[in-house]
């Protein structure tokens, strides 16, 4: 009994021994060559044999072509167009809309400088009907009151001043429509419009309860 119980006991350690000598024996380390190996990049194992041309290069990421969307700001977009008329335009990459920022401010410049030119001719010749000095005479002289002169002159000083306030909606339009077009940037429009015909909720009508039609539009 002693007997098989000592057994026992030595039962574990035979077991490992046994597994131990049955395990091949490791054979000695030999120096590698100091230009070998593999390299795993993105889950691809390129060869080191030392030629650089064999080491697999990581995949180019594909270019996204919503990337400048998310990068798009809103804020910039504004600051541009205040700078530079049109710029914001640009940055949106609404191309067509910059000729016509520059079409609308240089139309009012252009007025702006006629009105003032004019402006200018009959208030000099205004002044020299009313100044009462013989030396500077009007080539309107006889031929129009000093009345109808000073009219005209208010005409081109009024247009001129309208000229003005155009010019500064013409570019306030362009900052709005530079910040309003760089907030939708990012607004996906889908092409796939379905417009549906079917009954609405039941109303109330007269009374009583009515069935009506509504046009859905997805």
């Amino acid at each position: 009994m002693r007997a098989l119980l000592m057994s026992l006991a030595l039962l574990p350690w035979v077991v490992v021994q046994a597994q131990g000598d049955s395990l091949p024996s490791p054979e000695p380390l030999q120096d590698l060559p100091r230009n070998a190996g593999t390299l795993r990049v993105n889950g691809a194992a390129g060869s080191l044999a030392g030629d650089p041309a064999e080491v697999t290069e990581p995949p180019l990421r594909a270019k996204d072509t919503l990337d400048w969307r998310q990068r798009h700001s809103p804020h910039k977009a504004s600051v541009l167009s205040a700078v530079l008329p049109g710029a914001g335009q640009i940055y949106n990459r609404k191309y067509w809309k910059a000729p016509i920022v520059w079409a609308g401010l240089g139309t009012c410049v252009w007025f702006i400088n006629d009105n003032t030119r004019e402006y200018k001719f009959y208030r000099g010749e205004y002044l020299a009907m009313v100044d009462g000095d013989p030396d500077t005479v009007s080539e309107f002289e006889g031929q129009f009151t000093p009345d109808a002169v000073r009219d005209v002159m208010d005409t081109y000083r009024r247009w001129r001043d309208l000229s003005y306030i155009a010019f500064g909606l013409v570019y306030m339009l362009n900052v709005v429509d530079a910040s309003v077009d760089a907030h939708f940037v990012r607004f996906d429009v889908s092409p796939d419009l379905t417009l549906r015909l079917g009954p609405s909720m039941p109303v109330a009508a007269q009374g009583g309860l009515g069935i009506g039609m509504a046009l859905t539009l997805r």
